[in-house]
């Protein structure tokens, strides 16, 4: 890590909450939401590595945003996580659980299991069981092994 980025996290450490408001508003251009050390620090801290070393790339960025999204209830982009583990669409994912096969079928933007769409696999995972499990672990899927792995 840089020397001056070092040495200007550990100067956060020695500020007042007073003085970590004043660096928020320097680095981040608004009044700091609150007089919580740890938040300031933090969010400061990582400020400065931001602005040194570069924020998160386009492709982590829209990830955030969905995921946000999911956990807000919303659906504001019109994209749709794509996990690398996903088949392509089309494809047939076969499970036998308690004595009965259940297939589901792999769409674009989600998954089908006796005609109701589910946005992911551990959705249907739970249908079938009636307990919480991983869906790319229940239907055997894993992540995919990057090359010259």
């Amino acid at each position: 890590m840089d020397q001056t980025v070092l040495s200007r996290l550990a100067a956060l450490k020695a500020m007042s909450v007073k003085e970590l408001k004043v660096e928020w508003e320097k680095l981040i251009g608004t009044a700091a939401p609150n007089n919580s050390r740890a938040f300031l620090e933090l969010r400061i801290a990582y400020r400065l590595q931001e602005l040194t070393y570069g924020g998160p790339d386009r492709d982590t960025r829209r990830m955030l945003e969905l995921l946000a999204d999911e956990v807000e209830g919303h659906n504001r982009r019109k994209h749709q996580i794509a996990d690398p583990r996903n088949p392509v669409a089309g494809t047939k994912l076969l499970r036998k659980w308690d004595g009965i096969e259940h297939t589901v079928t792999v769409l674009k933007d989600g998954f089908d299991w006796k005609g109701r769409r589910f946005k992911s696999l551990s959705a249907v995972a739970r249908e079938i069981t009636g307990t919480r499990w991983n869906g790319y672990r229940f239907f055997g899927l894993r992540e995919r092994m990057q090359e010259g792995a």
